[in-house]
């Protein structure tokens, strides 16, 4: 039988070779004393180094020795070394080839070692059979395949059979998945997903091709779209139980893959896999769309606020010649009454001399009217955005599937009047909130009732959804949370770095709250607060200088002076070499890592640049457009850049230079805007804070070995301190992280809670520190020297009463099953009166207040922080100057490929960071031999994000010959 490839040769050797590193030594090649007693009973010393590596063969990695293998010199010396023999001693071993066959049949009697032949090689293909379906790639089925050999002590087979073996398996369990699907489609359910790959819509698109077509829009126009689709999928009629029992990674891949077939790509594959496709994706995309369109009706009542704010405002500024005036009048009249004061007849005639009886009058009234105008708020104006609403609510509200909780039933019930179209103002207000603003709208003579009774209806629905307590049905970004929340048991039982109960947490922090406040009070006590005052009720702290030796600015100069000059390309392919990142982008369906390393890396390097691939294909000899577009389609999506990026920050945090400057246990966080084109169907939105023109952000998070280990794409308009936990726990370099540093725009305090719950010890930077209030549990036990600076006291009842869903909801982002930057956005979106909310926030005021003492007595952590701070901040230069193309604006059309952009850029930095950590250690390497000093206090200041010396433009050559890289 033909060998199937699943595997690349770096992923062979790491499963396969015997392991030469000393951790793996220790760990797997340790003898214990009956194993020596075992060796020793061999007479000569060749035949117990023999016996002795066969059986740590056997154990790790589980295979038996190929005839004239080469043994590493690490593992013949570490076994001898336990022997008290010589490495050499191997040498002579199986002179005769009889006694590899003994010493085999001898340890498989004593150890139990069984070989893969009859029921044994049965029951390992039971085993792939009943795990291939679970399996995300051909790498781990593999693996796990390997491991269960292991734990089973039956002797692996040749690994061309281990690949062959795994891959049918894979294609069994796909054609199954495949088959169990059409099986649960009835012909009218088939002939119906046939039809649109046959349907076109407008003479242009198939009707299949048109469904996946979805962004999220901005106005009623863009919503009307989105219903379309979403009313077809409905007609369609297929329920989410087809689906019961197929693992979430198989649907995902199965979407995927028709995201990214065309049409009659779609046709020509067999019938099961076809309609499995199709399926799939008419279910996955009507969750999708009603996602989609939450979120646009989400945008557009943003834009209804913000025009009602800009007509108000405008409103003022075009009253401002009448106030001017109005007050003129106000100011001649005061002055002649004050002229004439006490004297009545001489008041009479102040009046006249001024403005007369009927200018009074007028003034009066125009005094009413201005005052009205400039009290208005936006609310006066939201009325107008009736004629948005009009064109789609009832048609939004016909077709999502909502549901509450008990108390917003009254919110439900006016949005059922208004898709049935029987809304009316005399319908009830029982929606709005006692004090709510809205009531006095409602008051207001000019107000038309009926259309502002469906605004407020609408504003209200924007303002559910995104706390959470109005829900989809069938939603990923919109569901339930309460059931998203993981059980209180299984909570219990995850090990969170929390006390399972309240009291423990609390007298935790009461008496480290106690001890920081009587520490704090003594420092301005004895005036020994260091770089800080406690003047009238603030605490300020100055910023601290930069702490850097002047030695190493002509350090740095010199070390990049020595490194040579590289071009892009050769960078590249130097550290795929070193770090085998290519072999992360596996085939989206097969899951055969990709062939062609070279038209891979033209692909990376044209998102990192910014030039998309028709750019790169005219710049590169290599590849031609569709050749790079057929690698990027069905080898490059989300999962296997952040694969590729967490393979390239594991391989730079091993390398001797990073150690310089951290251990990977802190980190930093910030975004970094980025200009984009108006036009497309990813709507950019604009942030006066960075112009007028509209962008995205990408916010970053960089280790203190400079390494970008998580980035993603932002609203510009949004705060960025919600995602600080989902870089974190995204991948394994952001949980090893212990202290997390972020700028002001990150800091909040449920922030604060979240990341302690989390184990995390967060240090923002806090622009308004002396507005911060201390929060204590017990205010008349605080010092005397720190009264002015306490607020609010701990409600620790509430803290107690809400303990169970602290548990929950920290299990629940710490497994995933949540981002917490969903979980955090829904809660601060929550009435003040949410249990939960008001709970975390409590924690927070608790861990801000600890903070903030630290903050304050600990100079060290104010330096760690900038230190932190300024290593994020310097990525966006590298970035900057990486973003050449299309004059540095990001134009894709799409959030997807937006995102693709930026995971390339980010990619990219990240690849540079360990290509120029590797050349910075070989030209201290080459100061040192030179006799110049490189003390290492200067090299932690030394940074590798230079790229000066590397050839960023023109042409993309690479050094290999065109035959080889197709």
């Amino acid at each position: 039988m033909s060998h199937r490839t699943v595997l690349t040769a770096r992923q062979r050797a790491a499963l396969f070779d015997l392991p030469t590193d000393e951790a793996l030594l220790l760990h797997h090649y340790t003898l214990a004393d009956d194993d020596i007693a075992h060796i020793r009973s061999r007479r000569r010393a060749e035949n117990q180094m023999g016996f002795a590596l066969q059986l740590c063969a056997f154990r790790y990695p589980g295979r038996l020795l190929r005839p004239g293998e080469i043994i590493p010199e690490a593992v013949s010396r570490f076994i001898a070394a336990q022997l008290g023999l010589q490495a050499d001693d191997l040498i002579p071993y199986a002179a005769r080839e009889n006694t590899r066959y003994e010493h085999l049949h001898a340890l498989r009697k004593i150890y139990g070692y069984r070989m893969f032949t009859g029921k044994w090689a049965k029951t390992m293909r039971v085993w792939l059979e009943q795990n291939a379906e679970a399996a995300h790639s051909s790498e781990g089925l593999v693996r796990g395949f390997i491991e269960e050999c292991r734990d089973r002590q039956i002797i692996l087979p040749s690994l061309s059979t281990i690949e062959r073996l795994c891959a049918d398996a894979l294609v069994a369990a796909e054609r199954r998945v495949e088959a169990r699907i059409h099986a649960r489609l009835d012909h009218r359910m088939r002939a119906t997903l046939n039809a649109l790959l046959d349907e076109e819509v407008e003479g242009r698109i198939s009707r299949f091709v048109w469904l996946r077509q979805f962004e999220v829009g901005k106005n009623s126009a863009d919503i009307n779209r989105l219903l379309d689709r979403l009313e077809f999928l409905q007609g369609i009629d297929l329920g989410p139980d087809i689906l019961v029992d197929i693992p979430p990674h198989r649907i995902a891949r199965l979407r995927r893959q028709g995201e990214r077939y065309f049409t009659s790509g779609l046709r020509d594959i067999t019938s099961d896999r076809r309609f499995a496709i199709l399926a799939v994706c008419a279910l996955e995309w009507k969750t999708a769309l009603a996602d989609t369109i939450v979120e646009t009706h989400d945008r557009i009542v943003g834009t209804i606020w913000r025009e009602a704010t800009r007509l108000s405002e405008a409103k003022v500024a075009e009253a401002q010649a009448d106030i001017d005036a109005t007050l003129a009048g106000f100011e001649t009249l005061g002055t002649m009454l004050l002229l004439a004061k006490g004297d009545d007849v001489a008041i009479a005639g102040a009046v006249d001399a001024s403005c007369g009886w009927g200018g009074l009058e007028k003034l009066v009234t125009n005094a009413s009217q201005l005052r009205a105008t400039v009290k208005a708020d936006a609310l006066t104006y939201i009325e107008k955005g009736y004629h948005r609403f009009k064109l789609y609510a009832r048609r939004m509200l016909k077709a999502l599937e909502l549901s509450c909780g008990a108390a917003l039933q009254p919110l439900l019930a006016a949005t059922s009047l208004i898709g049935d179209g029987v809304a009316h103002a005399e319908n009830s207000l029982s929606f709005l909130l006692p004090r709510s603003k809205w009531r006095k709208q409602f008051d207001h003579p000019d107000a038309n009732r009926d259309r502002l009774w469906i605004v407020a209806v609408m504003a209200h629905l924007r303002d559910a959804f995104r706390s959470g307590d109005v829900w989809l049905v069938q939603s990923r970004r919109y569901a339930d949370m309460k059931r998203a929340l993981v059980p209180i048991e299984v909570a219990r039982s995850m090990g969170l770095a929390i006390p399972l109960e309240p009291e423990a947490w609390i007298a935790d922090r009461k008496c480290r709250l106690a001890a920081g406040m009587a520490r704090l009070a003594e420092a301005v006590r004895t005036g020994t607060l260091p770089n800080g005052t406690v003047e009238n009720g603030e605490l300020r702290i100055d910023r601290l200088e930069a702490d850097i030796p002047d030695e190493t600015s002509e350090l740095v100069l010199d070390l990049y002076r020595r490194m040579p000059e590289a071009r892009i390309t050769d960078i590249l392919m130097e550290v795929d070499h070193a770090t085998g990142f290519t072999d992360a982008f596996t085939h989206l369906r097969t899951g055969v890592p990709c062939a062609d390393r070279i038209g891979l890396l033209n692909v990376i390097l044209a998102e990192g640049l910014n030039l998309g691939l028709s750019k790169m294909a005219a710049a590169t000899s290599t590849h031609d457009y569709l050749q790079l577009s057929r690698l990027s389609r069905w080898h490059v999506e989300s999962e296997a850049l952040a694969r590729a990026l967490a393979m390239v920050v594991e391989a730079q945090a091993r390398l001797p230079m990073a150690q310089f400057w951290g251990g990977g246990i802190t980190a930093s966080s910030d975004g970094q805007f980025f200009p984009t084109a108006r036009q497309g169907e990813a709507m950019n939105l604009i942030n006066a804070k960075y112009g007028s023109e509209p962008g995205l952000k990408a916010y970053t998070h960089v280790s203190d070995q400079y390494a970008p280990f998580a980035t993603q794409v932002i609203p510009v308009t949004v705060s960025e301190a919600p995602y600080i936990l989902d870089g974190l726990l995204m991948n394994e370099a952001g949980r090893k992280v212990k202290e997390q540093y972020a700028d002001t725009g990150g800091f909040t305090d449920l922030v604060f809670a979240a990341t302690s719950l989390l184990g995390y010890t967060f240090i923002p930077r806090i622009r308004d520190l002396p507005s911060k209030r201390l929060h204590v549990f017990e205010p008349k036990a605080v010092p005397d020297e720190l009264k002015g600076l306490t607020g609010d006291r701990i409600r620790e009842a509430t803290i107690i009463a809400n303990w169970s869903d602290i548990l929950r909801a920290t299990a629940t982002m710490l497994a995933g099953r949540i981002p917490p930057s969903q979980f955090l956005k829904k809660l601060s979106a929550r009435p003040r009166q949410n249990d939960l909310a008001l709970a975390l926030r409590e924690i927070g005021r608790v861990e801000r207040t600890l903070f903030i003492i630290e903050w304050a007595l600990d100079m060290d952590m104010q330096r760690r922080a900038n230190i932190g701070l300024n290593k994020g901040e310097a990525h966006h230069a590298l970035k900057g100057a990486l973003r050449i193309g299309r004059q540095g604006e990001i134009r894709d059309r799409t959030t997807e490929g937006q995102h693709y952009r930026i995971a390339g850029l980010n990619l990219l930095t990240a690849i540079i960071v360990f290509w120029n950590t590797r050349e910075l250690a070989k030209s201290a390497a080459a100061r040192k031999q030179e006799g110049l000093d490189c003390p290492p206090n200067l090299l932690a200041h030394i940074s590798p994000l230079g790229w000066a010396h590397i050839v960023l433009t023109g042409e993309y050559r690479w050094r290999i010959s065109t035959n080889q890289a197709a």
